[in-house]
């Protein structure tokens, strides 16, 4: 074992002669040589703590040429899965790791190596130094690296940033990517790089596809959205996926999507947002295939008062099955915001029927207390969803029509106009009365 060593050690110094005159002498290839076979060396001899200490040492000689340290990363990552054990792993990608730090010719090695480091740490659970690991490298600056293989980056940091509860840098981090992204046609993108242009690397075999990859976006865009509750958001989210050319043709993948839609689209909040993407879900021909959920849509659409028991009987059992399909529950709220959702578009309904309702009546069409009914409406008139005021001594709610600036503007001018008309018509008259005074006097 000793004579082993002997004969790496005799070996090494004299490639580190070799290596030392061609390097001074400015010889690229021959540099590059020299240094690829003294890690080839270390590599055979299964000498781990020589490998790592040459990797050091080569990366540090005075004058070390930008693509001598660029070969001696690339080859010696290509050493990390043949690593005895974890430990010997883990010290090597810290050597490399620090060998590329702070260098831009080795910088996607640099973020690949921590890629790999921070899936060590989470596979031991530690996923906040993995989290923390990945915020170091800033992707989006690296002019080199395949766009997918940027954007998959990000998500992994996006993901981390959600294991760990860390929604405020999620939210940062997720910036970083435009959905507009996800769009592009491959096939229009331009293939030569133009002149002076940089030269973009071909992303690993591991990195999925630009659509597989907006899939992922959105999973991760609807666990931060969901916790939020933001439920309109999240059904957005269930959009894009469903536009998916892969979804749309398997319907045992866009059925759960299309149900997802409907009842986040049903959670929302009523608003002009809300009220779009529902009538346009509406005309989606595939909705046809459940019917249960076209009904439900239909209902919401039309301008009539829901029964919220008969409504809660019929869908009960459809609500509770979504746990056990694609995405999972609704959330623990989901059940008591489908009830205020029905409670407002009960209340909406109401308001285009009637202008003025005593809150007895309106409590038995809400099938609530009136207390609870006040309190609902209350809220209502609170979030600006309608314009209604409550005389509680008469027990009376009147119903107006919201008005915008522009109307206000405009019946405070025609109410000018009528002002000035009448004060005309004043004068006129007055006018008109000393005139024939002024007759009857000179008679």
């Amino acid at each position: 074992m000793e004579g082993k060593n002997v004969n790496l050690e005799e070996a090494i110094e004299q490639l580190l002669n070799v290596e030392k005159q061609m390097r001074l002498a400015g010889d690229v290839a021959a540099t590059k040589k020299a240094v690829t076979e003294i890690l080839q060396l270390c590599f055979e001899a299964k000498d781990w703590k020589s490998l790592n200490e040459q990797i050091i040492n080569l990366s540090k000689k005075r004058g070390q040429l930008k693509q001598a340290v660029t070969v001696m990363v690339q080859q010696a990552m290509q050493y990390i899965d043949q690593t005895p054990d974890l430990e010997t792993r883990i010290e090597l990608i810290k050597t490399l790791n620090s060998v590329s730090a702070g260098k831009i010719f080795v910088e996607i090695e640099r973020a690949r190596l921590i890629r790999r480091l921070a899936k060590i740490k989470e596979d031991q659970g530690l996923i906040a130094e993995a989290a923390d690991l990945m915020q170091e490298v800033a992707v989006e600056t690296f002019g080199a690296m395949a766009k997918t293989e940027k954007i998959a980056f990000i998500l992994e940091q996006v993901r981390l940033c959600l294991d760990r509860q860390d929604y405020v840098r999620a939210q940062i981090l997720s910036r970083k990517i435009s959905p507009r992204v996800f769009d592009v046609d491959p096939s229009k993108e331009k293939k030569k790089p133009k002149e002076g242009d940089n030269v973009v690397e071909e992303p690993p075999a591991d990195i999925p596809s630009l659509l597989e990859l907006k899939r992922i976006y959105y999973e991760l865009m609807i666990r931060y959205y969901f916790h939020n509750n933001d439920y309109l958001e999240i059904c957005r989210c269930y959009m894009a996926i469903y536009e998916i050319p892969a979804i749309r043709e398997d319907p045992s993948q866009w059925i759960p999507v299309l149900r997802k839609i409907c009842w986040y689209l049903i959670l929302a909040p009523h608003d002009p947002m809300q009220s779009s993407l529902l009538n346009s879900t509406l005309e989606d021909k595939n909705l046809s295939e459940i019917p249960k959920f076209k009904l439900l849509l239909k209902q919401l659409v039309t301008m009539e008062v829901i029964q919220w028991t008969s409504l809660w009987n019929l869908y009960k059992d459809e609500f509770e099955n979504e746990k056990n399909m694609l995405g999972g529950s609704l959330g623990d709220k989901a059940a008591e915001d489908l009830k205020m959702r029905i409670i407002e578009h009960n209340i909406l309904v109401v308001s285009k029927y009637y202008s003025r309702i005593t809150l007895n009546r309106l409590a038995e069409l809400l099938c609530l207390t009136v207390q609870e009914a006040e309190k609902h409406l209350s809220e209502m008139v609170v979030s600006k969803a309608l314009v209604a005021r409550i005389d509680r001594p008469m027990g009376i709610v009147c119903f107006q029509v919201a008005k915008d600036s522009n109307e206000i503007l405009n019946s405070w001018a025609v109410n000018l106009e009528k002002l000035l008309d009448l004060v005309e018509k004043s004068c006129h008259q007055i006018h008109k009365e000393t005139m024939v005074h002024k007759a009857a006097l000179k008679m």
